[in-house]
């Protein structure tokens, strides 16, 4: 017995033994992605950069309601409104401040006409903080931008809302 643990002692056969395994290794289907190139399926359910919807005809969802930023736990949305000549309420400004916001998906989740969204879209990276302070535009802009996708995003998860 002695004399095995002598002999795998001198032959080295842990480190043998550890570069057969990582030889093994070569071999194999690699299991990362080349990122910026390849990308990895996203969920539905995915909670990314927010959005403002429009209707078909191009006016936009927002109601006014301020049920979102009522329900904002990090308080990051900010709405003043303002009513129409035909009586409907609509937004004048529509402020999210995206260093505040903790993706929750609430605000979503409270709005009753899906016009505050999360889209799929997670590489929004900036420069400065004052980049990540989205207005009205930027919101609608991004709403524009991703709207097929988000509509997709939203029929495939109808049936669980």
């Amino acid at each position: 017995m002695q004399l095995i643990q002598y002999a795998k002692s001198f032959l080295l056969y842990e480190i043998l033994f550890g570069f057969a395994k990582t030889f093994s290794y070569m071999f194999k289907e690699k299991a990362t992605l080349n990122y910026p190139y390849e990308k990895a399926p996203i969920s539905p359910r995915f909670r990314g950069e927010h959005a403002l919807r429009r209707y078909p005809n191009g006016e936009e969802r927002c109601i006014a309601c301020k049920l979102c930023e009522a329900i904002c736990p990090a308080l990051a949305i900010t709405i003043e409104a303002e009513e129409r000549e035909d009586g409907s309420r609509r937004t004048t400004k529509y402020d999210i401040d995206m260093t505040k916001c903790i993706y929750c998906g609430l605000c979503q989740e409270a709005c009753p006409v899906d016009a505050i969204v999360e889209g799929p879209n997670f590489e929004f990276a900036t420069e400065t903080r004052e980049e990540l302070f989205y207005d009205k535009d930027k919101l609608l802009e991004n709403g524009d931008k991703w709207e097929a996708q988000i509509a997709a995003n939203l029929a495939s998860d109808a049936l669980y809302r």
